[in-house]
């Protein structure tokens, strides 16, 4: 099933915004020599790839995995999410 969030994540005309980070000097250096070897015209893109494995990753652990889903039925039984939220804090 694909949820509303990810169905507008795979739009192409997402809404987007600009941001600054600092990144040492280094790290640029080896994103903008990886790049190529991975089919990329710079080094932006590459970091973009990066932000986005990584966070899709943690997505699926805490918003999609099997956490989230038993606080999900929990949450539709009643227990509060105070609760729900110490018993996550006691197992993490």
């Amino acid at each position: 099933m694909i949820t509303d969030k990810l169905k507008a994540r795979l739009s192409k005309d997402r809404e987007m915004t600009t941001i600054t980070i600092r990144v040492p000097v280094d790290v640029v250096d080896s994103l903008k020599a990886i790049a190529p070897h991975k089919g990329m015209s710079g080094y932006q893109a590459l970091l973009k790839v990066y932000v986005s494995e990584g966070l899709r990753r943690d997505e699926a652990v805490h918003l999609f995995g099997p956490a989230a889903r038993l606080a999900q039925a929990l949450r539709k039984r009643g227990v509060p999410d105070d609760v729900i939220e110490a018993a996550a804090r006691d197992v993490a």
